[in-house]
């Protein structure tokens, strides 16, 4: 019985975000910036700026050298493709866990519901957890939704304007198993942490929104030439993020009491 209460609190928690307008919007803007709007400036960039400019210059001199004006764009957008833009995929998964876990306790206390769902049969263990996967299922969703929209849309403008397909590195396996919901799972735990303190669903938003800062330096440094992005920074970054989101989430388990969701 606890188990399907458990699957209908997802359910419903899910329902409550697609349901609202104003965050469903809040929860695709970012996706659709990072996944249509940036790969489209980054692509028409490649393949209308001259060959002579120094922005394809220095990128060129990363790549194997004698190659055709055509085969020199193509290989620059796979360059910016596998190398910059999961950076800024990275976002995603924290917009979207943000949207979602911000409202999951402070949401239940706007609606006036919180002390109900406190005096379900379900454990605080089992609410706590619940409000977690739900989170994270949704992020889930909307990462491998931009992807497959940001390969679609890159694959198609490329194909167009350069007669290039981009071709996915082995960078995209390991960002989309790993590393994306690792940074998803850590996000989501110290959001909700924060929601279980929050009055408003705004407050509890603006906490989470710090979280981006630490992938907008990596990003810099990515464009600046201070860090080439490798299969094995993502490994390391992927497994580090993993170990802490599990370690944080036990820890913030400890702290969730009945007086701290009531105050």
């Amino acid at each position: 019985m606890k188990r399907s209460m458990e699957k209908a609190l997802i359910r419903k928690d899910i329902r409550a975000i697609t349901a609202n307008r104003r965050l469903l919007a809040a929860l695709w803007i970012v996706p659709l910036v990072m996944t249509i709007l940036l790969p489209t400036i980054l692509i028409c960039v490649i393949a209308f700026a001259p060959l002579e400019s120094d922005e394809l210059q220095s990128l060129a001199t990363l790549l194997p050298a004698n190659l055709s004006a055509a085969e020199l764009r193509g290989t620059v957008a796979d360059l910016i493709f596998n190398s910059m833009l999961p950076l800024f995929f990275l976002m995603i998964p924290i917009m979207a866990a943000s949207v979602m876990a911000a409202s999951s306790f402070v949401g239940e206390k706007e609606k006036r519901t919180l002390e109900t769902l406190l005096l379900s049969p379900m454990s605080l263990r089992q609410i706590f957890y619940a409000k977690i996967l739900a989170a994270f299922l949704l992020s889930m969703a909307v990462s491998l939704l931009s992807f497959a929209a940001m390969l679609f849309v890159a694959e198609a403008e490329s194909f167009f304007l350069m007669e290039h397909f981009i071709l996915p590195s082995v960078n995209w396996i390991v960002l989309l198993l790993l590393v994306s919901p690792a940074v998803s799972l850590l996000a989501i735990t110290l959001i909700v942490q924060g929601s279980a303190k929050a009055q408003t669903v705004e407050e509890a938003q603006q906490r989470g929104a710090f979280l981006v800062l630490p992938v907008i330096i990596l990003a810099a440094a990515q464009f600046s030439g201070l860090l080439l992005l490798s299969i094995w920074i993502l490994l390391i970054f992927g497994i580090l993020c993993a170990a802490v989101a599990v370690w944080m989430m036990r820890r913030s388990y400890r702290h969730f009491t009945y007086e701290t969701l009531l105050k």
